[in-house]
Parts: structure tokens; sequence; C-alpha cells
């Protein structure tokens, strides 16, 4: 049927011309201008030739015929002015098959030369047409636009990998070179490959941009970008992938400034000034969002517990208050802190800082002498820090100091009443971090069991506990933080307190919030919520808000439909702060070790799993994980010594080899 026909088929993006020597029905065989011999699929064909030739004639004659029939179907196709073709056929509906716009283009007598010139024409153009079940079919005026800009990106693209291949391989190679004019766009294509690998929305342009800089390992982008001075050595990189705002806009800012005019309404507000009233925090606390104070007399004592009222300052749906739902809280991280609120109102305006008036929501409770509770109130309140106490100053005091000796006193009676209630202390030391100016690290563990801690701590569960009973008593609705009992009540045995907290943590139920009261098992009290940082956290805020208008006789912010619509906003943006905050302490300790290769460190069995250990690292209350070794056979629960090996803190690596 097609022996003799000049049939084109396209291979490899280029028509190939050739002569049809034998149809064998399901294969073409073909004859091509290089004298070679193949066979196709009769559905590879894109045209067939009217007219025939003799395949009799010798190979010579047929490949002389073939070679000038390209030749003129090139020389035709020269011809096409696809554009112009367009312009008359665009506004139509119609199809239009080879034949009929070859005869727009060269008139009615038209040849297999002319009609392989205008489909030669169309498929190398494509930005006119396109080929549809045999037929050309004109774009829209819309489309051509869409296929114009996509080509021009696609070489700017190109132009983007050429010069930015080109300069980071010579910075690979230490050849200085001045940075092309894209740097910034082939920066943000290696940040995207640095935090998502090949989840990257432009990874095959990306793997092709290293590709063309000599690069073949994707992992050396993150180096690559810290050579380049764009990220630090110990780049953060969840702050990025979170896009976790690191500052505030000019709009906060200016809000922030005008709050801050505004003053404190003094007249609906309690007078506590006169209340001798101190801070105990950390040594580098900026931010004081509680205080306290302490009155002796002969039968009772009066703990006042003292919050700075956020509330009162920053409106809801506000600009700074939007930014802190967002927000979520403030982060504190290793080298770097991130508030929830600009640095004008968390560190002064809205801070319990020394000799300044500040408002707040106070909660004064009076105790007889036992420590039990003989009557409390909140109350809007005005109060002026007289100390601010470090926890090591108040360590170092409270034994003979009076008040301070009174308020450790009340603070150990309060939490022997948890516990007698079933409140699980669980509590094990911070771990901290200073950077030094030369990049070495210093670790220490920070017990959480000192007198001074313990007494905030419980003065802060009290503040919460009591919080939680007023709106609960008023109908005020709030947010309530709830749990379980555990699954199982473990005791420290012979392991020791460490693999204790981290066994009975394992069982205990999760952290519920709601906004019905329940119990709190783990705390051992009939209800609570948190409300007593509302600088740092922006539920305390919400919870605060709440009180506030109850103390002040206004309506509700916030109902309890709109309050489990904030907790499902807020609640997995915490969540990810607290990963983000072990990762970035994991990582710290791991960043530490790579400076004590080689050193050895005591090491917990927490769990024997099929072929490797799960350990903790009691000097850095870091969880790893240490193949078996032939021959080892340790117990849960065993004391053993462990040497560092290797040390990867960017890929959470962790090598140990056990003693």
């Amino acid at each position: 049927m097609y022996q003799g026909k000049i049939i084109e088929f396209i291979d490899q993006g280029r028509f190939i011309c050739t002569l049809c020597l034998q149809d064998k029905g399901t294969r073409l065989h073909l004859l091509t201008p290089l004298n070679r011999e193949i066979n196709i699929s009769p559905k590879r064909a894109l045209l067939f030739s009217n007219a025939s030739l003799d395949t009799g004639m010798p190979r010579g004659e047929l490949l002389n015929q073939l070679k000038e029939i390209e030749i003129r179907r090139r020389d035709f196709q020269e011809d096409v002015q696809v554009k112009e073709l367009w312009e008359l056929v665009r506004d139509g509906e119609e199809h239009f098959d080879y034949v009929d716009l070859a005869q727009l283009c060269f008139g009615k007598e038209i040849t297999d030369d002319h009609i392989s010139a205008l489909v030669r024409a169309l498929f190398d153009d494509r930005l006119y047409f396109k080929l549809k079940e045999g037929r050309f079919l004109p774009h829209s005026e819309e489309m051509v636009n869409q296929i114009i800009k996509q080509k021009e990106e696609e070489a700017r693209r190109e132009t983007r990998l050429k010069e930015g291949g080109a300069w980071l391989r010579n910075h690979v190679q230490n050849k200085p070179t001045q940075p092309p004019s894209c740097k910034d766009e082939i920066i943000d294509l290696l940040i995207e490959l640095a935090l998502y690998g090949k989840e990257a929305s432009d990874f095959r342009h990306g793997k092709d941009l290293l590709l063309r800089a000599g690069i073949t390992d994707i992992q050396r982008v993150r180096s690559l970008l810290v050579d380049l001075g764009v990220w630090g050595e110990d780049e953060n990189l969840e702050l990025h992938r979170l896009n976790i705002s690191t500052s505030f806009s000019e709009d906060l800012l200016n809000e922030s400034k005008q709050l801050i005019e505004v003053g404190i309404e003094e007249a609906r507000r309690e007078d506590l000034r006169d209340l001798y009233t101190f801070t105990i925090d950390g040594p580098d606390t900026k931010d004081f969002d509680d205080a306290l104070s302490i009155q002796i007399s002969p039968d009772s004592v009066l703990l006042g517990i003292h919050i700075a009222d956020v509330a009162g300052v920053i409106p809801p749906d506000s600009l700074l208050d939007k930014e802190a739902s967002q927000r979520g809280s403030s982060l504190y991280l290793p080298r770097n802190s991130f508030h929830m609120f600009p640095q004008n109102l968390s560190e002064d305006t809205l801070s319990l800082k020394k000799g300044y008036d500040r408002p707040a929501i106070s909660l004064m409770c009076r105790f007889d002498k036992e420590g039990d509770l003989l009557d409390y109130r909140f109350v809007l309140s005005v109060v002026r820090i007289r100390r601010q106490l470090t926890y090591d100053e108040v360590n170092d005091l409270y034994k003979e100091d009076a008040l301070l000796k009174q308020a450790y006193e009340l603070s150990q009676e309060l939490r022997k009443k948890r516990i007698d209630q079933g409140a699980l202390i669980l509590s094990l030391p911070d771990v901290w971090f200073t950077i030094h100016p030369d990049s070495s690290i210093s670790l220490e563990m920070s017990d959480q069991e000192t007198p001074s801690r313990m007494m905030v701590a419980e003065f802060m569960i009290l503040y919460n506990w009591l919080a939680a009973k007023l709106c609960q008593e008023h109908d005020i609705p709030i947010l309530y933080r709830s749990q379980d009992k555990p699954s199982e009540e473990l005791t420290v045995g012979d392991e020791g307190y460490h693999y204790y907290v981290f066994k009975q943590r394992r069982k205990l139920s999760p952290l519920m919030i709601d906004t019905d009261a329940r119990s709190h098992a783990g705390l051992g009290l009939d209800m609570y919520t948190n409300v007593t940082s509302p600088i740092r956290r922006y539920l305390d805020l919400v919870v605060q808000r709440q009180m506030r208008r109850y103390l002040s006789g206004e309506s509700y912010v916030y109902n309890k439909e709109q309050l489990q619509e904030i907790r499902m906003s807020v609640q997995p943006l915490l969540r990810t702060l607290e990963t983000m905050k072990r990762d970035r302490i994991r990582y710290w300790t791991q960043k530490y070790l790579l400076s004590h290769l080689g050193e050895k460190f005591p090491a917990l069995v927490l769990d024997i799993l099929r072929n490797r250990y799960r350990m903790l690292l009691t000097d850095f209350l870091l969880v790893t994980e240490v193949k078996k070794e032939n021959g080892q056979e340790f117990l849960q629960g065993q004391q053993i010594t462990v040497k560092i090996k290797k040390s990867d803190p960017w890929n959470d690596l962790l090598s140990l080899e056990c003693e």
C-alpha cells in the first residue's frame, strides 16, 4: 500500500524523510537518506506522500532523489510565515488539515513538498498552532502570550543556570569571580534545595545548577551556603522551613509605640505599690511577667502573686494581637530568642521591671501557719517591683531572709499537698549552652529542683489553679488544661531517678486543652489553666483577657466556640515550636560532643531493641541509639560507659562505642 511513498516521521525531535521500500502491514521497511534501512510502525508515520518513486531504481538514484526532496522541503519551509498564517485563521473555530493550511501559504497548486514544509514549520514553531488528531488548531491570543512568557522564562532560567553554575564552579574551585546579576535567584534556589531536598518545588533545575557547578551531592548545598556567607555555620533550618517570624514589621512597631503612649489607667486598679514585691528569674531574663510579695502576720501569711496585665495593653484583634496568635509563643533557643511581642513591649512596657509602676492582675492568698489556704482574691492592680532576684541569689539567701524563708516553707507545703493528691514530680535539669567568641561551647545542667525554682513553680501552679477555679465557678469561658491518670505509676528503683523519669513519662496520658474543666492528674489538681505567662504565651493572654473582663465587669472577648477555634489554630504551632526547641538543644549538644571525640561519658540503657540499644547520655540528657556489637549484652537500667566516636550535628548522627 505504501511501497514507493515518501514517509516522514519524527525521531528525537527531528523530521526524518524516508522512502518506503516495503509495506509489511504492521511494519514499514524504510530507506533513509544516509542509506540505512529501518523498520517502524505505521502509527509513527506523520506524513505519507501522494506521489511514489520506483523502488526498482538503482539504490544510488533513490538516495539522490531522497536528498533532493529533503532540500526542496527545507527550502519551502523557509517561505512559511507561521505568524501571518495564524493571524489569518485565529478567529475561526474550525480545525485545519495540512492541505488547507498549505494552500493558504502556497496557493491552490501544492505538492507533497509544500505540505511537508508547512507541517515542519508549524511543528518547529509550536507557538501559534497545536496538532490534534491530524489537524492543526490555532492557539488563542491568550495562549500565544502565555507560551511566549513561558519561553522567555525558560530562556532566562537557562541563562541563570549557565551563569550561576559557572559562578558556583569557580567558587568551589577557589577561583575569585564576580557574582552574576542573577545571584539572588541562584541563592534562593540553593536555599530551596538545602531546606527541602528532593521535595523542593524546583528540584530539577536545582540539581541541574549543581551539576553545572560540578557538584553531585545535594548534601553539600548547606555547606556551600555557609561558604557563600548566606548562612551561619549553625543555621537553624527549621526557622526557614516553618517561615517563623524573627523580626517585626514597621506597622507592628508603630502600633507598639502607640500602645506605649497610652499609659496605665489607675482609677480602676487597686494600688499595691507599697508591697515589697520582687521577681525571681534567670540571670539573662529581660521579660518579667510574674512577681511575688510576702507579708507575715502573727497568725497568717499573705502571699501576693502578680502577673503582668498584658491584656490591659494589647487590644484583641489589633495587629500585635494577630501577630502574637500567629507566633503562638516566644521562642528561646541557644544563641537566639524570638519574642511574641516587640522588645519595647516585652522587655519594657509589659515587663515587671524594677522601679517602675506596672499594671498587673494580682492574686492575694491568705494562708494559716500550717499552709492551709484561708481565702483568696484576684484584683486588677498597680505594682512596683522593689528587687529583681536571680534563682542563684535566692538559693543563697532564703535560709537567712525571713520573707524568702517563709515563701520557701509555704511552697513546700503546697507541693506536699499536691503530691498527696497524686501529683508526679518528674522534673529533669535543663540543658544550657554558652557559645563563646572563639566558637567554643560550654554546656551546663540547670537543676529544676532548687529551692528558688521550686518556689516559683509552686506559686505559678497555685495561681493557675485558682484562676481555673474562679473561671469555673463564675462560668467564665476559658481554655482549661487537663490530664488523665497515667496508664501505670512506677516507683524509683535500683536503676535510679533518670531511668524512673524516662519510663514514667511514657506512661503519662496526653495533656489536653479544652473549654471544659477537668482534673489534671499530673499536677494533682481538680482543674487547671495556664495564665501566668501572658508576655510569652498567646493562650495565656487569651485566658487573661477573659479573667480581666470579669474583674472589670465587662463582657467577655471570646465565647466557647471562638476559644476552640483559637486552640485549634495555636496548639499545632506550639507543638512545632516545642519540637524545634528540642531539636536545637540536640543539635548544640552534638556540636559540643564534636569537640570531645574519644572521650568517655556515662550512659544509661533505656531500652533493648532488636539489634540496638536506646541509651541516655546522663551528663547531657541526650537519648540516642547504639548498635549491638558481638558479645555485648546489657540490661535495661544498666549504667555503662561509652566513648564518643563521631558526632554530626547537621545530620543528627552520633556514633558511640560501648565500653
